[in-house]
């Protein structure tokens, strides 16, 4: 149920620039999760990182790796 609210999530970032625009400006996935659920779609972070690599529609999930993050 989370991977379906999660490639809603994607979808609508298709369509609306601005959501676009305010999830390429967070630092985490975590974050980006926020942004979904104040708009009503339930995923975690870690869904979406599980994702990296995988399309959805036109939108490509891509994990970006943050100056001083440690692996």
């Amino acid at each position: 149920m989370a991977l379906d609210q999660l490639r809603e999530f994607l979808q609508k970032m298709q369509s609306e620039p601005e959501l676009k625009q305010q999830v390429l400006a967070q630092a985490t996935a975590d974050d980006v999760a926020r942004i979904g659920l104040k708009l009503g779609y339930e995923f975690s972070g870690d869904e979406l990182l599980r994702m990296t690599g995988q399309k959805v529609g036109k939108v490509t999930v891509n994990k970006v790796a943050t100056p001083g993050e440690y692996n």
